[in-house]
């Protein structure tokens, strides 16, 4: 299974990025996919998490981001809105993907990067 991120870029303050995150190869579903993101000399953090259709959200990105996914495409989006400068950082999606009947395994994608300029 690998993890293809895409949509990054440089964009100024205030405006909007879509992220997109595709799940390819053998397994049977996803349950549940998540955007984290890192900054140099900081720890990963959590940014949004979608399980079924619950989802939720670092406070920093509460009412200006909104993940989503579509199971039909083994794909995750993080629409993006309203971006500061603090947004900018490595932006990694992970997916908990069930291979089988019993066995499950996390996997991650290799990160896009976002900056926002002031």
């Amino acid at each position: 299974v690998q993890l293809q991120a895409s949509g990054g870029g440089l964009v100024q303050a205030g405006g909007s990025l879509r992220l997109a995150c595709a799940a390819s190869g053998t397994f049977a579903s996803i349950n549940s996919w998540g955007w984290y993101r890192q900054v140099p000399k900081m720890p990963r953090e959590l940014v949004a998490i979608i399980t079924g259709t619950d989802t939720n959200y670092a406070d920093s990105v509460k009412a200006r981001f909104t993940v989503s996914r579509d199971d039909d495409k083994h794909t995750m989006y993080l629409q993006m809105d309203s971006l500061k400068p603090e947004d900018t950082a490595v932006y990694y999606c992970y997916a908990d993907v069930q291979l089988g009947r019993w066995d499950k395994y996390d996997f991650w994608g290799r990160g896009t990067q976002v900056t926002v300029s002031s």
